[in-house]
């Protein structure tokens, strides 16, 4: 009978799924933690993960261990060499939060746009006054630059798009294997492209150095607007603190940090035009059922011999 070891609370439709499955053994760690689950890695012979950490020295000790199932798309914390190097398949869940992020995603561009923090300060604790400084803007008109022309860089420009802005990408490896049709055209200088935004909306993959960094801070028009919905580092902190205490960039969101949660003497605290959310693009009510179900369910798939290939992150490796 296969083990199944469910590490971090899963939703009750993704329990459904699994306690409904004939045959099988399913143990639930609620703890997000890699030493609450570790314990128990040797019996299981499927591991649902959701954000805790993934070492090698915990898939060393995983000797039954056939396949791994991220409650999410992102596997930043899962070592995949060390599971490949077992032949473990890492399975990630389809399209399942795209939406939610890139819903988030305008939120922060709109909240920065219109100052939504100092707004609500005003009239809260005062004063009333702040409203004739015009500090809100406008947001039909400007230009629009999304950092990252995925799924969810897509869906903010279609939802954007109904703001009347005009709206390029930056993608470097579809300017190199096929830009998408549409409406949205591909910007293949990213200085020119900076230079250009009024507002910046990043969606890229985390690389080795930030993408955003000081001397592409300076790039950027002043007044512009940032927003990272996609990795902590991508922008450097440092720098964009900098930026933000000169004036210089004129507002900013971040849904994601280098360290999470950040310090609580994270110099980016003290912004007020900064909007701030603690890393829930993506965790809605409907995304976790959606991710809950779909993990669940690629546990059942692989076990059944029908796992879609296209959700095992190393299948040209193992």
């Amino acid at each position: 009978m296969p083990q199944v070891l469910v590490a971090g609370k899963l939703h009750p439709v993704g329990r459904a799924v699994l306690d409904g499955a004939p045959n099988m053994s399913v143990r639930y760690i609620d703890e997000i933690s890699e030493e609450s689950y570790a314990p128990f890695i040797a019996e299981a012979d499927a591991l649902l993960i959701r954000t805790q950490p993934l070492s090698a020295e915990t898939v060393a000790k995983a000797d039954r261990l056939r396949i791994v199932s991220r409650h999410g798309v992102g596997y930043d914390a899962v070592d995949v060499a060390a599971l490949t190097a077992r032949g473990i398949p890492l399975a990630v869940c389809g399209d399942v939060n795209s939406y939610s992020v890139a819903e988030h995603a305008c939120m922060m561009i709109l909240a920065c746009a219109k100052r939504a923090v100092r707004a609500d300060a005003s009239v809260r604790q005062g004063p009333w006054g702040w409203r004739n400084t015009l500090e809100s803007q406008d947001l039909r008109g400007r230009c629009l630059l999304i950092a990252g022309f995925g799924r969810i860089g897509r869906h903010v420009a279609q939802m954007m798009a109904g703001f009347g802005m005009d709206i390029r990408a930056y993608d470097p490896w579809l300017s190199r294997h096929g830009w998408p049709d549409g409406p949205v055209a591909a910007m293949d200088d990213l200085a020119e492209a900076l230079a250009w935004a009024d507002v910046v909306s990043i969606s890229a993959p985390k690389g080795e150095r930030p993408l955003i960094g000081a001397p592409e801070l300076a790039m950027m028009k002043p007044g512009a607007i940032l927003v990272n919905t996609a990795r902590g580092g991508i922008v450097d902190e440092t720098a964009l603190a900098d930026a933000l205490r000169s004036g210089h960039l004129g507002a900013a969101g971040l849904d994601v940090f280098e360290q999470e949660p950040p310090a609580p003497d994270h110099p980016l605290l003290q912004f007020d035009q900064l909007i701030l959310s603690p890393h829930i693009a993506g965790v809605t009510e409907g995304a976790a059922e959606r991710m809950a179900i779909g993990s669940a369910q690629n546990i059942l798939d692989f076990l059944s011999g029908t796992l879609d290939p296209d959700l095992i992150v190393n299948r040209t490796q193992i």
